[in-house]
Order: structure tokens, then C-alpha cells, then sequence
């Protein structure tokens, strides 16, 4: 409910005052790769940096995964024990480790492990198949990867297929090594062993905030997968955002900001996205361990699961896309679990209908409220936020740019002014300097600083962020996304398809899915279990289309577009009668 009395500030006085002289937001402008830049003062300079601050809460909590449990100083000892053993086998500065594994704490210990020793981090999709892992190693020129058990096979199977040889440790896989894998287990045991480990000194090698620390893939309008090249600048901006807009939602509704007492109680985060998002690594991972936050890992999102652990856990937050929030919402068991310690819901990286703030306002008994937000893989998660009262108030919005971040809509070659539809540009500390070996991308997308998002979107007069469409070919699916092409041409590879569109489909809780419309060739009867079938070797699971509609001929404009307006009226006509498809 808002509180009476909303706004008692501006927003620019609510930011005058958070951002002052000597405050923990203070900004400063720099020089970052020829560009005049806001950045935030106090940020960590480094993922190192960040480390040591974690470090500093020591026997706190920081990782819960089922029955375990590790404290920030036994993650730090592990993390800087495996640095070494990276060293050892012979990982040097600018060289890339892989990442592929579901979320647990080997995860979190492995990308600060390659920090530490000044190699980038390379978290690839543990969803994707064989040949999309493949790329990702040969791509990038992974010297080596650490996955767990249940991507091994994969991961063989991928390693035969690239051109570099590459070292395999393998988590909660085993005693036995298979192949070229050695078992993590062996170089610093299991995570209720890790306080044990010894206090060593980190890795000395030169880190710089400009340097680059980590590849994150992002599908390809081209059908393959492209590096995202985040430095340590961009990273570490973004554990500012998070704590600046719950501090400007207090100001905003007349609130002082509360200082903690020091034996007040932990806050603590539920992760159910993966880590291999810039959501689940950068907006959360990264966020709570600058925060002294336990972080609750599960390795998918179930609601009756959640349920119980923001019960046992007393989770004060639990984020993700949409999704989460309405499966908890609408989950029939919800009244049997205590969810009192909840403060914040907070979600992105999907449409979110306003209905849905309205109801987890009404129905969810928390203290700072709801939140969203806007970010991209290219902006290292959260550019824009809002929460509590200002989101309340534009339940369409997604959210404020951050006081670093600058934003501008544009229309063909001019920016225009507020509530009109443009090209959605951005750009500041969190903006990625561009892509892994892909010149002509890094030309298309960005223009003197400005990242060219593909969205198409308005500001208001008070500068919130609308998003309304996308120019960009993509679906949405719960939060990952499915670039149409890639899934296209592997249809394509089917010998009885002869024409492929894919096309978004509502969800009521993914917001999106998947349809196919297919064109056979004379004669074949290739149907949605057989494609589906085909599929599965090429693309990850949540790319597959949930149903096909098999057409004659495909519908086309004179220069031999593909009508997809079309398409979904079809696909739609299908849907209400009630026909398979």
C-alpha cells in the first residue's frame, strides 16, 4: 500500500542527497576507453576487492546449498587455494576458464579462483547440448573447464570437437576421473571441508577495474552465440544498484534509511536463476557477497521448494523473472508456510504484467516491496530500477536509469523526447566494451560509447523507462532468450523442412514461448514429436518450440520477407479453436 504522504521528495533531490560528497554513492567522472564517464567512487575496484570485502564478514553464512552451508571466509580460502592450483596448471593472465555446472557453491569458488589468478571467467548455458558447448570452448579458447557431474559427458563429447587441448575438473563427480577430467574434490575438498583449508596468500598478478574479467555468451541474431566481453569496472558497478534504489524508495516515501544495528539479523537472498546470467552472477551473486548476504542456492526454481526455504531460511529476498513471482503467488499451498521475513520481491528479464505488482503488493506481507528492473548481458544486469512506491505508481515501468547510467531513445538518427517510441541507447560503467572477437558486431551495436539495445521503448516525464517492443528478432522465455534464427536454421536442418519461422507465443507465467510454422516438403509427414526429437541434439531444451503449426506455403512480402503478423494471426485462430497444431 502506498504510504501516505508519497513522494515526500523529488527524485532529484532523493539523489542529490544519496549521491553527496563523502556518501557511500558519491559519484565521479573518468575516462574510460576515450568517453567522459559517471562511476560510482566507492565501488570495488576490482572482483579481488570485492573478494576481500566478503571476506571481512568471516564466520557469517554466506552459501546455503541443501545441507551445506559455508561461511565467507572458508568460500575465500577455496577460492584462492584453487587460484593456485590454476596457476599450477599453467593459466596465465588474459587466458579463459569455463564455467558449466548448475548453481552450487563450486560455482561461485571456481569464477573467483580465475580472478584471482587474472584469467576470465567463461560461465557457459548448463543447459546447452554438446555442439553449443563446443562453440563456447572453442570460441573463447577455454584452456579449461570446471563442470559437475552431470554436464560431464557433454563436456567430453564437446572437447573432442575444438581445435585447443583443455584441462577438465569435475565437481560432485565421482572418486573416479574419466577421461582428461580430475576430480575438484581433489584439489580442495567438499564444501563442509573447506574451512579447514589452508590461509594461503592470493595469486600476485596486476588487476586493473578497466580489465576484462569475464565472457558471458548472449545468443546471436546470426544463429551462433556471442562473447560478452564484462570487465571488472563493469561488474563491480553493479553491486551498487540494488542498495541505491531501496535507499531512494526510503527517501522517496519519507522514510530515513535505516543503519543496522550490528548484531541485527543476516539478510538473506533466495537464487534460483542460474548463474550463468548476468542476473544470477552479477545483480545477485556478486550483490550479496558485498552485502554480507547469505545466499540460498537451488538448482531450479520450484515453488513449494522456495516455499520452505523462505520459510527455514528466513529469506528477506527472492528474485527472478516474473515467473517466480507468480508461481508463488498462485501456488495452493502458499497460506501453510510462514513467509513473514520476506521484504523484497524482485524480478526482471521478462514482461511483467502490472497486475501482477498489484497483487504481490496486496497479498505478500513485505516490508520494502516490490522491485524490477531492465538490464541486458551487454549492461552486466541492472541499468534501471525501481521498487516500493515509485514502482507502484508506474506498475508498466522498468524502473529509473541509475544515477551512473545514461539513457537516450532515439529515431533513426535523432534522440526524441518523452512518450515517444524510439530505439531504447545506453550507456556508463556497467556497458560492456564489447563482444569476444566479433568486430563487425562490436560496429553494429555500439556508436561513441552508446549500446544500441534492440529495444524499443519511451521515457516519461520524470525520465522512467517504458519498454514496449523489441527490434531485435527474440523470444522471451521465462527469462532466457531464444533468438528465432538460431532455432530457425536448425529446423532447417531437418531434410523435410523446407521453410521454418519461429514466433512468440503468450504464457501466462513465462510470458513467452516457442511456435513453430513449418513448411514440408511434398509428401513428408514430419510432425511436433519428430522435430522436437531432431531438435534435441542441436539446441537446449528451453528453445524448442512448444507447438507447430504446418502450413502449405509460407506467407511472404514482395521482397520475400517472411510475414510473421501474419503468422501469429494464424497461430492465434489455431490457439481459440482449440486445434493441434
Amino acid at each position: 500500500m502506498t504510504k501516505p504522504g508519497y513522494p515526500a521528495i523529488s527524485l532529484a533531490e532523493a539523489q542529490q542527497r544519496l549521491c553527496a560528497p563523502g556518501s557511500e554513492f558519491e559519484m565521479e567522472e573518468i575516462i574510460i576507453r576515450g568517453q567522459p564517464t559517471r562511476v560510482w567512487k566507492n565501488a570495488p575496484p576490482t572482483l579481488r576487492d570485492l573478494l576481500l570485502i566478503g571476506r571481512s564478514f568471516g564466520e557469517k553464512t554466506f552459501l546455503v546449498h541443501e545441507e551445506e552451508r559455508v561461511t565467507f571466509e572458508a568460500f575465500a580460502r577455496a577460492s584462492i587455494v584453487l587460484s593456485h592450483h590454476f596457476v599450477d596448471l599453467g593459466v596465465e593472465i588474459g587466458d579463459r576458464i569455463a564455467i558449466v555446472m548448475r548453481n552450487m557453491p563450486e560455482w561461485i569458488t571456481a569464477f573467483f579462483a580465475a580472478q584471482l589468478c587474472g584469467a576470465l571467467a567463461v560461465p557457459l548455458n548448463a543447459w546447452w547440448s554438446s555442439s553449443e558447448l563446443s562453440h563456447g570452448l572453442s570460441d573463447s579458447g577455454a584452456k579449461l573447464v570446471v563442470c559437475d557431474g552431470e554436464r560431464l559427458e557433454r563436456i567430453l563429447e564437446a572437447a573432442n570437437e575444438i581445435p585447443q587441448a583443455i584441462d577438465i575438473l569435475v565437481a560432485r563427480g565421482g572418486e573416479a576421473s574419466r577421461g582428461s577430467a580430475r576430480t575438484l574434490e581433489s584439489v580442495i575438498g567438499t564444501p563442509e571441508t573447506w574451512h579447514a583449508l589452508p590461509d594461503e596468500a592470493m595469486p600476485t598478478v596486476p588487476l586493473a577495474p578497466d580489465d576484462p574479467a569475464t565472457i558471458f555468451y548472449t545468443s546471436g541474431t546470426t544463429g551462433r552465440p556471442k562473447g560478452a566481453v564484462n570487465t571488472h569496472r563493469n561488474l563491480c558497478s553493479n553491486v551498487m544498484a540494488h542498495p541505491f534504489s531501496q535507499a531512494r524508495s526510503f527517501l522517496r516515501r519519507g522514510d530515513a534509511i535505516p543503519v543496522p544495528p550490528p548484531n541485527a539479523p543476516q539478510k538473506v537472498s533466495l537464487l534460483s536463476i542460474p548463474l550463468f546470467h548476468v542476473t544470477g552472477c552479477s545483480a545477485t551473486m556478486l550483490t550479496a557477497l558485498h552485502r554480507g548476504t547469505r545466499l540460498v542456492l537451488t538448482r531450479r526454481f520450484d515453488e513449494e521448494e522456495a516455499l520452505g526455504l523462505i520459510e527455514r531460511e528466513r529469506v528477506t529476498t527472492i528474485g527472478g523473472v516474473p515467473t517466480v513471482a507468480w508461481r508463488i503467488l498462485d501456488h495452493p499451498a502458499r497460506s501453510r508456510y510462514d513467509l513473514s521475513s520476506l521484504q523484497v520481491v524482485s524480478y526482471g528479464g521478462a514482461p511483467a504484467a502490472a497486475e501482477l505488482v498489484r497483487r504481490l503488493e496486496a497479498e505478500l506481507p513485505m516490508g520494502l516491496g516490490v522491485a524490477t528492473g531492465w538490464g541486458m548481458t551487454e549492461t552486466t544486469a541492472t541499468f534501471t530500477h525501481v521498487m516500493g512506491e515509485d514502482y507502484y505508481a508506474h506498475p508498466t515501468s522498468c524502473g529509473l536509469p541509475l544515477p551512473v547510467c545514461e539513457v537516450r531513445i532515439r529515431d533513426a538518427d535523432a534522440t526524441v523526447g518523452p512518450n515517444t517510441v524510439g530505439e531504447l541507447q545506453v550507456r556508463g560503467p556497467m556497458v560492456i566494451p564489447g563482444y569476444w572477437n566479433k568486430p563487425d558486431a562490436d560496429a553494429a551495436t555500439f556508436d561513441d560509447g552508446w549500446l544500441r539495445t534492440g529495444d524499443l521503448a519511451f521515457l516519461d516525464e520524470d525520465g522512467f523507462v517504458y519498454i514496449r517492443d523489441r527490434l531485435k528478432d527474440m523470444i522471451i522465455r521465462g527469462g532466457e532468450n531464444i533468438y528465432c534464427v538460431e532455432v530457425e536454421d536448425a529446423l532447417y536442418a531437418h531434410p523435410d523442412v523446407v521453410d521454418a519461422a519461429l514466433l512468440a507465443l503468450p504464457h501466462p507465467t513465462l510470458g513467452e514461448e516457442p511456435g513453430a510454422v513449418v513448411v514440408l516438403r511434398e509428401g513428408a509427414t514430419a510432425g511436433h514429436e519428430e522435430l522436437n526429437a531432431f531438435l534435441t541434439h542441436r539446441i537446449a531444451a528451453f528453445k524448442r518450440p512448444v507447438r507447430y503449426l504446418m502450413l502449405d506455403e509460407m506467407p511472404r512480402n514482395p521482397a520475400g520477407k517472411i510475414l510473421k503478423p501474419q503468422l501469429r494471426q494464424l497461430f492465434a485462430e489455431t490457439l481459440r479453436r482449440n486445434e493441434p497444431a
